[in-house]
């Protein structure tokens, strides 16, 4: 529950960020220092991302790896799998 609350206060600050990002541009801002703004939530993204990922491998991966089932095994690691190819096409 605490890794789920702090997810959300994250996301939570991200989204004020990308208002700030947002006002940069209704006011005209200095453009490097708009993508300097975005790369910097881009990067809390990717740490929220991280922070999920792991929370799935030490709970729906070891649960699936526990099951016995090798159907849900493959399953989990196939969508594990699918995240990283999605991600390297970005």
């Amino acid at each position: 529950m605490r890794d789920r609350e702090d997810t959300l206060r994250r996301l939570k600050t991200i989204e004020g960020h990308l208002r700030g990002i947002q006002r940069m541009l209704e006011e005209d801002a200095y453009c490097i220092d708009v993508i300097r703004q975005i790369q910097a939530v881009q990067s809390a993204l990717n740490k929220v991302s991280t922070q999920i990922l792991d929370t799935h491998l030490n709970s729906c991966l070891v649960s699936a790896m526990d099951s016995g089932d090798p159907n849900e095994r493959r399953r989990v690691l196939q969508e594990i799998t699918e995240v990283f190819e999605t991600a390297s096409k970005v």
